[in-house]
């Protein structure tokens, strides 16, 4: 059985973006990269809302790899080698390998790919990372709190949603990043 584990970089104030939709405070120093890049290999499967998957389906081009470092054209291949699931009611093809549309986030279906899941999964987004919290399906959440405030935009964690954490694991990066590792305690 795989755990469902939110991840995600998040401004000191508690946000994905800003109020602009900007997240270029959030890049990755090699070090930061590096944890991502192990924290993504324990997982078999990735979800994600729409805007998340167009974010992240850059990953899947070779073109602008060519001069980044060794790093980032590691991650690539952890994420190419990935099952993504995209919950879309709008898009009607993917452009990445590995990749399925769900019309609608189905918090069943989700729970029977947990169960029958040999590795751990993902979600990202904070629309469908928000629908898996107040159904209950997180299991952990993977926070790296970047050292800027940036005074509003979109919410890393769910609005009006109840999340009782116990810490598991932290870590202080050289670059000011604060890793916290929290699981989501049931009722």
């Amino acid at each position: 059985m795989g755990k469902l584990i939110y991840a995600a970089n998040v401004s000191l104030d508690g946000y994905l973006e800003d109020s602009s939709g900007a997240f270029d405070w959030s890049v990755p120093d090699e070090a930061v990269h590096q944890f991502w890049n192990d924290h993504e290999r324990g997982i078999g499967t990735s979800l994600y809302g729409r805007r998340m998957y167009d974010t992240m389906r850059v990953w899947e081009d070779d073109d602008w790899l060519v001069d980044e470092p060794a790093v980032v054209r590691e991650y690539a291949q952890i994420w190419r080698d990935t099952d993504k699931v995209v919950y879309s009611t709008s898009l009607d093809e993917v452009s990445t390998a590995r990749t399925r549309v769900e019309r609608r986030f189905d918090p069943d279906a989700v729970r029977r790919l947990k169960d029958e899941s040999a590795s751990d999964l993902s979600i990202g987004g904070a629309t469908i990372g928000a629908e898996a919290f107040r159904h209950g399906l997180v299991d952990e959440c993977v926070l790296l709190l970047c050292p800027v405030a940036v005074g509003g935009g979109k919410p890393a964690l769910p609005l009006g949603v109840r999340l009782d954490l116990e810490l598991l694991d932290l870590r202080r990066f050289d670059n000011g990043v604060v890793y916290v590792r929290h699981a989501v305690r049931r009722s």
